[in-house]
Parts: structure tokens; C-alpha cells; sequence
């Protein structure tokens, strides 16, 4: 059976199974709708809501690579922002609580991804990348799950079966993307159109997924 570390955090985490949280449909509208409108303790009740269950879930995203670079209280402080911004701006429409939360992880997944290729590019252009590492030890290195030593096990497994039956320009494609080359930049190199890479991009992304793997690495 795969063991999927990302999509389902639920199975995972056992804070995160828990049932609905409290209030009604209308409620939780009347509560969006303060949000919107610049209500402060209508912001708090809302970042309260999703709160215990984003810091489980961005201490869980956050690899060993990133943990000596990136706290995990900071990344939910930013997702805060991010949603504030979002609600006051008509950017979500969310009509649950559920969707709440989902909304949050999502949003958290992609800032560490974000985080992550910046750092990898900064170092590149210090000249500071260590030599030698793999493929598979790079994926490792953001998303291994702080778990068990068997589900990390069967984690790197994981990873280590998606590289080998990679083709050599998907493995540059992600090798580049995560040492902080942008899309662009990969294009140039590979001497891909960029509409021929888009298309190989999100089939990796689905790649990623159905393997149990973090896609917003990419």
C-alpha cells in the first residue's frame, strides 16, 4: 500500500482527524464576511479556527534542509497574512471550515516550496551548493516526513523508485527547479519551448502526487 505523507493528513495526524469544528453554515458566513470587512476580532476568531492544525502540518512540511532556515510559527504568521489579504480582497470563496483548513495547508505547502527554491537559488549563486548530491537525496531533504523510521523508510523508497523511472531531461527538469532555477531559465537550458515545458510540468506535478510526494516542489 503507498504511504501518502501530504495528502492526507488526517490519516496522519491524529489532531487532524478530528470532526467538524463548531458553528453553522451560517455562522462561519457571517464570520467570513466580518473578516472581509477589516473586522479585528473577527480575524482572530478566524485564524483560530485553523490554527492548531497549519502549525502540526508546517512542522511536518518543513525538511531537514529547511528546519535550520525556516520556523515554523513564521511560515503560520505568513499564511495569516496570506488569508487576511486573500478574504479582504474577494480572492476565496470558502463555504466551510473544512475548506478553511484545507485552504491554510495548501497555502503553507506552497510558501516552504517557494522558500525552499529561494534558498537553493541563493546558495547557487554563492557558489555554496554541496557537490554530489542526488536527485532523490534533494526530495529527501525538503519533504522526508518527521516519522517513524519505517514510514521514512518506505518515504525514501518512494522516492528513490519515482527517480530511476524519470527520463534524464525530467530528472534536469527537477534537479534545476529545485536548486532555485527558475522556469524560464530551465527552458534555456534544456532548449525547451516554454508551452512544451508547462506540459511536462504538470505532468510531473501529477507524478509527484500519485507517488505520495510533495508537488509543490515544483
Amino acid at each position: 500500500m503507498q504511504h501518502n505523507c501530504y495528502k492526507d493528513f488526517a490519516g496522519e495526524i491524529p489532531h487532524l482527524a478530528e470532526g467538524p469544528m463548531e458553528g453553522d453554515e451560517h455562522d462561519f458566513s457571517a464570520l467570513l464576511l466580518r473578516v472581509a470587512q477589516g473586522d479585528v476580532h473577527a480575524q482572530d476568531q478566524l485564524c483560530q479556527q485553523y490554527e492548531p492544525k497549519l502549525r502540526i502540518v508546517a512542522r511536518v512540511l518543513l525538511g531537514p534542509a529547511l528546519r535550520p532556515y525556516l520556523d515554523s510559527m513564521d511560515l503560520v504568521q505568513s499564511v495569516h497574512r496570506s488569508m487576511l489579504i486573500g478574504f479582504r480582497d474577494s480572492k476565496f470563496d470558502i463555504s466551510s471550515p473544512e475548506k478553511l483548513v484545507a485552504l491554510a495547508c495548501t497555502i503553507v505547502r506552497r510558501k516552504i516550496a517557494k522558500k525552499w527554491r529561494r534558498h537553493r537559488r541563493q546558495q547557487r549563486l554563492g557558489a555554496q551548493l554541496p557537490e554530489n548530491v542526488s536527485l532523490s537525496q534533494l526530495i529527501n531533504n525538503l519533504s522526508s516526513p518527521e516519522s517513524s523510521p519505517t514510514d521514512v523508510a518506505q518515504y525514501e523508497d518512494q522516492v528513490e523508485q519515482l527517480c530511476r523511472c524519470m527520463n534524464e531531461t525530467e530528472q534536469r527538469m527537477l534537479m534545476m527547479r529545485l536548486d532555485g532555477f527558475s522556469t524560464a531559465e530551465v527552458a534555456e537550458e534544456l532548449g525547451l519551448h516554454p508551452v512544451a515545458l508547462r506540459v511536462r510540468w504538470s505532468r510531473l506535478r501529477q507524478r509527484l502526487e500519485d507517488s505520495g510526494i510533495l508537488s509543490d516542489l515544483i
